[in-house]
């Protein structure tokens, strides 16, 4: 029996589409990935650990300065967070 092969798409279509994942990740990748006008004036060193959410696709919908800014964020836009560890 072989296991099925999901598409980004197909995963985040299961049964869940308002699941969505919060975990930490380091400024340096946000900042590596922003270009620099965006985020002037924002204090993020590069060891800085913020808070993405992410979609069951992986996509990162938004990065937050706190874990429970993160929760409070998806709920406020009415997502199921679970955390990732």
């Amino acid at each position: 029996m072989t296991t099925p092969r999901l598409n980004p798409r197909d995963f985040a279509a299961l049964g869940a589409p308002n699941l969505v994942y919060v975990r930490e990740i380091k400024a340096a990748e946000v900042l590596a990935e922003t270009p620099v006008d965006v985020v002037e004036g924002f204090d993020l060193t590069p060891e800085k650990t913020l808070y993405a959410l992410h979609n069951a696709s992986g996509e990162r919908l938004a990065v937050l300065i706190d874990r429970d800014s993160a929760f409070a964020a998806a709920r406020s836009h009415e997502l199921a967070p679970v955390s990732v560890h």
